[in-house]
């Protein structure tokens, strides 16, 4: 997992092939944990073989950063990534403006259908229910999550990052939707600096055309 501070509600922290960290907010919860594991080759932060959940350690760390849970199992560990992948199908399709496949929409509804993370008031004195929610009732969340933002119940569009070199898919929920990158510290600031030393080249190559040329021509005697 990689750690550091969380700077929105949802979003992660990523890592490119070259060690450069960046935040990269999705936009959605279900997207966060789609990201976890290889959504094709998408973008050169998340190459083929990508895998965060490598372990139910691995599962419990991620979930914590979010809610805290029990202990996850095994099983636990096998249903995150087939919720996962299934999220990730379906996001890559309606991404792509195709039909998402029916075992995918069909696995999403299972898990959304089992009971979620309740909803709980921080200040009382009493505990209500278990002293922990199970990894079971988060993943159930995250499904929920999935069926709010696949079904438009939930503002926003899916987008892919208007990057040649980056295919990171996001859910644009700004308020004018026009949203463009995957991250501004990353994608966007890499789109600045090319178009400055456009600009700087074209100036370069404007100064030189307009230069006078020196008379090559031997002065008549």
């Amino acid at each position: 997992m990689i750690s550091g501070e969380r700077l929105s509600e949802t979003g992660q922290w990523l890592e490119s092939r070259e060690g450069t960290r960046w935040w990269f907010d999705s936009g959605a919860l279900c997207l966060d944990f789609a990201y976890t594991g290889p959504m094709g080759d998408a973008g050169d932060g998340q190459a083929v073989g990508w895998e965060q959940l490598v372990n139910s350690a691995d599962l419990d760390d991620w979930l914590a950063d979010r809610s805290a849970v029990t202990a996850s199992t095994d099983r636990d560990l096998r249903d995150a990534h087939t919720l996962r992948e299934a999220i990730a199908h379906v996001t890559i399709a309606l991404a792509s403006g195709n039909q998402p496949l029916r075992r995918d929409i069909d696995l999403i509804n299972l898990y959304a259908a089992t009971p979620d993370l309740p909803p709980r008031l921080h200040g009382g004195s009493r505990q209500a229910g278990r002293s922990l929610p199970r990894a079971a009732q988060a993943l159930s969340t995250i499904a929920r999550d999935a069926v709010a933002v696949f079904s438009g119940e939930r503002d926003g569009t899916i987008r892919g990052c208007d990057a040649d070199d980056c295919g990171l898919l996001y859910v644009d929920t700004s308020r004018a939707g026009t949203r463009r990158w995957c991250s501004m510290q990353r994608c966007g600031n890499r789109h600045k600096v090319r178009q400055h030393r456009a600009r700087q080249r074209a100036k370069a190559e404007a100064q030189n055309f307009s230069a006078p040329q020196a008379d090559s021509q031997p002065t008549a005697q």
